[in-house]
C-alpha cells in the first residue's frame, strides 16, 4: 500500500530517532521532529494506521513505538538520504604498497570495519577451476588418487572410492581422454559438456571421468580462503545484538560455521548495485536483529565476489551503504590494474 506524505515524514522521522538512541518514539516527540504541524491526536491516529500495516510495533512497557523489519525496508527502499562520503579519503586508505590480491581482500574488509564500526566481510574472488592435466593413482582395489595440475602448476590431491575396480590401463586411458579433450577449460565447463559427450563411452569409464570432475572442482574451489571478517568484536559493543547469551552464542556461530554468509553474499553477487538484507524478514540473515548491506565487485569488467557490512538492524543506512559502494568500486579497480 502507498503510505501518504504525512504517513511517511513520521515514519522516516521515527526510524532516524529510534536508529539514534534506541529507545521507542512517543506521539510528542514526532510531533517535535518531524516538523509537521499535526496534533498529537492525529500523529496517534497515522501511528495506530502505520502498526496496522505492521511498518511499526509497540514494545509492551513503552507508550512509543519502533520500527518493524517491514518498516526498516520500506525506510530503506524509499525514504533514506544516503550521505556523501569523501571517496578520495577512502581511496587514501585503500592503497597498499605491493598489492597483492589476498591483502587487496583483507584490507577492503579492515576498512569497511573501521569506517562502520561494525563487521567487514568480504567474499574472496572465486579462481576458476582451470586444470593443465589429471592423472589416476590407484591406491587399491577401490581407491584411487585424483591428481589436478592447474595452468600454473599447483597441484590439488583429491581420493576417489568408487563402486568398480578399474584396471592401470582403464585410469590411463580416462584420464588421457579428459587430458586430451578438455585440458585448459574450467572444470565446471567440462561438466555440463561431457554429460553430452560421454553417452557414447562405456558406463564405468564415464562414471569415473563424471566423479573425477566433480571432485576436481570441489578441490580446486575450496583451495581458496572463502571469506575474509574483519571487526567482529565490534558487535560486541552492539547491545542490540549482544544482549543475552543466546544471541551472542547465534552471532558467533554464524561467524564460525559461515555457511549462512556465504550463501547470503552468493546470491548477491548475482544482483548489481548495494542490496540491504534485514533480520527478521530476510531468510538468509541468520539473526532478526541483524542486517547486512552488501555490494557485488568486479575484476576486468566481470564480477568475482561481493563484500559487505554486518551490523545490528538499527544501523545508520545512510552512512553505511555508500561505505560498501565506495569500497566495492575502489577493491574493483585495484584488482582490475593487476
Amino acid at each position: 500500500m502507498q503510505l501518504d506524505i504525512r504517513a511517511q515524514t513520521l515514519l522516516k522521522a521515527l526510524v532516524e530517532r529510534y536508529i539514534a538512541d534506541g529507545q521507542p518514539v512517543g506521539s510528542r516527540a514526532l510531533s517535535k521532529i518531524s516538523g509537521l504541524d499535526l496534533s498529537p491526536a492525529t500523529i496517534r491516529n497515522i501511528m495506530a494506521d502505520l502498526e496496522e500495516l505492521g511498518y511499526v510495533s509497540s514494545p509492551h512497557t513503552s507508550a512509543g513505538r519502533i520500527p518493524t523489519p517491514r518498516g526498516y525496508r520500506i525506510f530503506v527502499d524509499t525514504l533514506l538520504t544516503v550521505q556523501h562520503i569523501d571517496e578520495s579519503s577512502v581511496e587514501a586508505r585503500m592503497r597498499l604498497p605491493s598489492q597483492q590480491p589476498q591483502k587487496l581482500i583483507a584490507n577492503a574488509a579492515q576498512m569497511l570495519s573501521s569506517l562502520s564500526q561494525f563487521a567487514g566481510v568480504v567474499m574472496a574472488p572465486r579462481h576458476e577451476s582451470v586444470f593443465q592435466q589429471i592423472e589416476f593413482l590407484r591406491l587399491s582395489e577401490k581407491r584411487i588418487l585424483l591428481v589436478i595440475v592447474s595452468p600454473a602448476g599447483d597441484v590439488q590431491n583429491r581420493m576417489l572410492l568408487t563402486d568398480v575396480d578399474y584396471t592401470p590401463a582403464q585410469l590411463v586411458q580416462s584420464a588421457n581422454y579428459i587430458n586430451q579433450h578438455y585440458s585448459g577449460l574450467a572444470l565446471e565447463d567440462v561438466r555440463g559438456r561431457m554429460q553430452g559427450e560421454l553417452r557414447q563411452l562405456q558406463t564405468d569409464m564415464g562414471r569415473l571421468m563424471q566423479a573425477a570432475v566433480e571432485a576436481g572442482s570441489e578441490a580446486m574451489a575450496g583451495s581458496t580462503d572463502d571469506m575474509v571478517i574483519s571487526g567482529e568484536r565490534n558487535l560486541l559493543s552492539v547491545s542490540d545484538l549482544s544482549s543475552n547469551m543466546s544471541s551472542l552464542r547465534q552471532m558467533f556461530d554464524m561467524f564460525e560455521q559461515k555457511t549462512g554468509l556465504m550463501q547470503l553474499l552468493d546470491v548477491s553477487s548475482k544482483a548489481s548495485g548495494v542490496q540491504i538484507y534485514i533480520g527478521g524478514e530476510s531468510n538468509l540473515v541468520p539473526m532478526d536483529e541483524m542486517s547486512v548491506v552488501t555490494a557485488p565487485y568486479e575484476a576486468n569488467g566481470k564480477i568475482v565476489g561481493t563484500l559487505g557490512v554486518i551490523g545490528p538492524t538499527r544501523m545508520a543506512y545512510e552512512r553505511v551503504i555508500p561505505i560498501v559502494d565506495i569500497t566495492a568500486k575502489l577493491l574493483s579497480n585495484a584488482l582490475s590494474n593487476h
